[in-house]
């Protein structure tokens, strides 16, 4: 795996604003990364940007899935003061949002940049500045332009049901960490990316059929609740969580064995475990009983396959998320292992 390549990728795409609804702009960039690795790509009707890869098996294919969609906010209502109220997309932790910098996208494709603010923003003036709680109902987007009243936002473009996306305040530092927002998922895009790019540098020819998928719904519970016909395993790759009595930590290649979903596939699950022993890798079992992935939706969504779930192992998930380069190491050689291994 080239550090350089999938840490310069991931802060490319993490700087692509893609809340749900939203991700055009991300697909198109990692459409074009697919291309200047030589691959041709294929979008369904929701947007998902798919590879396929030929294997040495052709009678298996296994799909191998990450979503860069993120979480975001779109705008609820134009107050009449000028601020605009906001409804979440997806589970963002809201209390975390209190004044982050956030780019508001009208229908008519312009930009205004803004600041989500708590009504009570102000420690001179609200008495309740620092106990009003941090929730929908109380936070609200100060647009950075000059607006006295709704009708002032209005001609701006600006109305209701325009995305909000985050500032997500992307830092590598030189021990090693990557902390940003929205490191779930687009940081395990990055390590699909490297496979990618690993498969077609090496020349290596994967032990079944692939299709690698690219999700643009899974914060909202169905981005690949359809899936080509061909696909009967899938191995979805999305952050580790991390606290409570969960083993995994920064450093680690999560394998997840159950979420809120229910249990993973026992063969897949048990292969991915016995993989990791046998390449000495830094990796953990879990159960996330608060989380769900593509595979997930690919199997409410009828779809008959067996699924499994790994991914780096990231801290404070839905708020400001950071996760160790040894994370993103273990998670692509679990990922190389795992699609060169002879089927028994």
């Amino acid at each position: 795996m080239e550090k350089e390549y999938i840490l310069s990728f991931a802060q490319k795409l993490l700087q692509v604003d893609s809340p749900t609804g939203f991700t055009m702009h991300a697909i198109d960039f990692l459409e074009k990364e697919a291309k200047k690795l030589g691959y041709d790509t294929v979008r369904n009707q929701k947007g998902n940007l798919m590879i396929q890869i030929e294997g040495k098996d052709t009678s298996h294919t296994l799909g191998l899935s990450a979503h860069c969609d993120t979480l975001g906010l779109m705008v609820r209502s134009i107050k009449d003061n000028g601020y605009l109220a906001i409804t979440p997309i997806g589970s963002p932790t809201l209390p975390t949002l209190d004044s982050e910098y956030c780019r508001i996208y009208t229908r008519e494709n312009r930009v205004y940049t803004g600041t989500i603010l708590c009504q009570a923003a102000s420690k001179h003036v609200h008495p309740d500045a620092g106990s009003l709680e941090r929730k929908a109902d109380t936070l609200e987007v100060r647009i950075d332009e000059i607006v006295k009243n709704k009708e002032d936002v209005l001609e701006l473009g600006i109305s209701n049901g325009d995305f909000i996306a985050i500032d997500p305040k992307t830092t590598v530092t030189e021990s090693g960490f990557i902390k940003s927002r929205f490191l779930d998922d687009k940081i395990s895009c990055a390590c699909l990316f490297s496979v990618l790019k690993t498969l077609k540098d090496e020349n290596i020819m994967p032990s079944t059929n692939l299709i690698f998928l690219f999700s643009t719904y899974e914060e909202v519970d169905h981005g690949a609740s359809a899936l080509p016909d061909e696909i009967d395993s899938m191995l979805a790759v999305d952050m580790g969580c991390i606290g409570l009595d969960l083993s995994c930590t920064e450093y680690d290649v999560s394998i997840c064995a159950k979420d809120s979903s229910g249990p993973y596939d026992y063969q897949m699950t048990s292969d991915l475990i016995r993989l990791a022993k046998e390449k000495q890798l830094c990796y953990a079992v879990d159960i996330y009983p608060m989380y769900g992935s593509d595979v997930s939706a690919a199997l409410k969504g009828g779809n008959n396959i067996k699924g499994a779930l790994i991914g780096p192992g990231v801290q404070a998930s839905h708020g400001m998320e950071r996760t160790h380069y040894k994370a993103l190491e273990n998670t692509v050689e679990l990922i190389m292992s795992y699609i060169t291994k002879e089927n028994e």
